[in-house]
């Protein structure tokens, strides 16, 4: 998580998002970093409504912060985390992803309780308030980081800002079945219906 205070701006970072990437760029810019636990680095919608903003409002008189995240494809963003979870260092633990099908993992993380290699936990809930509706004020979809970026230099009055290839899962070639993607679309639409309303 970043916070620019002067420019009342926090960036919520989602897990698999680009958002190392981000933070490695803008982190000098920051007034505030929050690396460390990983519970506060990715603190979702509600975490930062419960905590963080009643703190900023009180600390400093800020009660009017935005805030901005980035959402990924749930297909993209499920197949980040199988790869991220099938590197060497991780190999033969119960988080490992090495020896199951991409097919499989995504129809474990359909699960209500998925097994550990698939409990990458949801973008969807991590951006909405407990009504379901988006609880960031400026949310764009990875898939459109040109535009993101756009917004953060006028935002930030940067000229520019380069982005770091940090935290990248390791390459591999996936597919999915239809049958699968059928059935991820409609245990978890609501992760589809989220990433429909990033901008794009």
């Amino acid at each position: 998580m970043l916070v620019f205070w002067a420019e009342k701006l926090v960036f919520l970072a989602v897990p698999k998002t680009g958002t190392t990437a981000i933070e490695g760029a803008l982190a000098p810019r920051a007034s505030m970093v929050l690396r460390d636990p990983p519970q506060l680095k990715h603190s979702p919608v509600y975490r930062y409504k419960r905590f963080l903003q009643p703190l900023f409002a009180q600390g400093g008189g800020q009660d009017d912060m935005e805030t901005f995240a980035m959402v990924r494809n749930p297909i993209d963003w499920l197949g980040s985390w199988y790869r991220y979870r099938a590197r060497d260092e991780i190999v033969g633990t119960e988080n490992s992803t090495r020896d199951i099908s991409f097919d499989d993992f995504v129809v474990e993380y359909c699960k209500g309780q998925p097994a550990s290699f698939a409990n990458v936990g949801s973008q969807a809930k991590f951006l909405t308030r407990g009504d379901k509706s988006i609880g960031v004020n400026h949310l764009y979809k990875y898939e459109a980081m040109p535009k993101a970026i756009d917004f953060l230099k006028q935002r930030l009055k940067k000229d520019e800002i380069i982005l770091n290839r940090k935290n990248v899962s390791p390459p591999m070639a996936l597919t999915i079945s239809q049958d699968v993607e059928a059935r991820l679309r409609d245990r978890r639409a609501f992760e589809f219906s989220v990433w429909d309303q990033g901008q794009s």
